[in-house]
């Protein structure tokens, strides 16, 4: 009896899955709990630390950190458009330019508002 095609894929997210907890779970279970002064200190590049952190950390930075990951997702959907032009033909190459159009309005419209300013 030939074996499914979707066996594969069971077995794929089974080692995925086994993999995954034994990385999350084993090092918590062998690991050696000895907290000291250094290693509950905040590190930051290696630099002690002066003061400590008060306050909130300013909604842009997490704006501008939500752009980068939406702008590098739709840029990685560049690399299979491309891999699939020549079957995609030219109703491909519109649906893409129409993309990018809408990616180049949304970044005018968030450099217009100084979203990708630090100030």
């Amino acid at each position: 009896m030939p074996a499914s095609p979707w066996t594969t894929i069971a077995v794929y997210f089974l080692v995925a899955i086994v993999v995954s907890l034994l990385i999350a779970v084993v090092p918590g279970i062998f690991t050696r709990k000895r907290p000291t002064k250094e290693k509950l200190d905040p590190y930051e590049c290696g630099v002690p630390p002066t003061s400590a952190m008060l306050g909130r950390f300013p909604v842009r930075f997490y704006l501008v950190a939500m752009l980068f990951v939406v702008f590098d997702v739709e840029a990685a959907s560049f690399y299979p458009w491309a891999v699939q032009l020549r079957s995609l033909g030219a109703y491909g190459l519109v649906e893409m330019v129409l993309f990018i159009v809408v990616l180049g309005i949304g970044y005018a419209y968030v450099w217009k508002k100084g979203g990708f300013s630090w100030r």
